[in-house]
């Protein structure tokens, strides 16, 4: 089962759930390809926050995202920040240039979910990752959201996917076990779903 995690992270915060997703979709049996977006953010900005700067520096060896990640994968599980509410720019340019995929039904039946974190508390999680459901519709996707799935997700408390808040500092242990559940979750309905495809 081939799984792209896609994710944009500007500090960190994403990256580090992003992690978290892949050990968790690695011991379900998957193979898993890590990608980060392109970023498109002015040098200017990104110098002005010395982490920022820091944390670009820090994942310089991930490789970017192409189509052909998205193409090889049965699942794909995005990552993003949330900007007022919804996916960061970084990752919706990446997805808005999806188009030829689409249009050649390569995106259809695939299973996709998605992570997410704000600055605060209800500062966007929720419907961050319902904005890219929109997308995933319009690809003819298969959305696999954790639910209440876990014991762990009655301690995240979102069923629409991981979800962190950065003001209470770097995620912790139950939002580390949310996104290795999430991944593990994505992961084993996706073997089932190829498994019945089969027969």
């Amino acid at each position: 089962m081939h799984l792209a995690i896609i994710y944009y992270s500007s500090t960190g915060t994403i990256h580090t759930l992003a992690r978290a997703a892949v050990e968790g979709a690695e011991k379900a049996g998957a193979t898993v390809r890590l990608r980060k977006v392109f970023e498109t953010a002015p040098a200017a900005a990104v110098s002005a926050r010395p982490e920022w700067d820091q944390h670009l520096k820090d994942t310089a060896d991930i490789a970017e995202a192409s189509h052909d990640d998205v193409d090889w994968a049965d699942a794909v599980l995005f990552g993003t920040p949330t900007r007022f509410g919804n996916p960061a720019s970084q990752l919706r340019a990446f997805i808005d240039t999806t188009g030829p995929l689409w249009f050649q039904g390569k995106l259809a039946d695939k299973v996709y979910s998605a992570f997410t974190s704000s600055n605060t508390a209800h500062g966007g999680q929720e419907s961050t990752l319902l904005a890219l459901m929109n997308t995933f519709c319009h690809w003819g996707g298969i959305i696999v959201p954790p639910g209440y799935t876990d014991p762990v997700q009655f301690q995240a408390g979102n069923p629409y996917g991981t979800s962190h808040v950065v003001g209470d500092g770097p995620p912790g242990e139950v939002v580390l076990q949310a996104a290795r559940h999430q991944a593990r979750r994505v992961v084993d309905i996706t073997a089932r779903l190829k498994a019945g495809a089969a027969a």
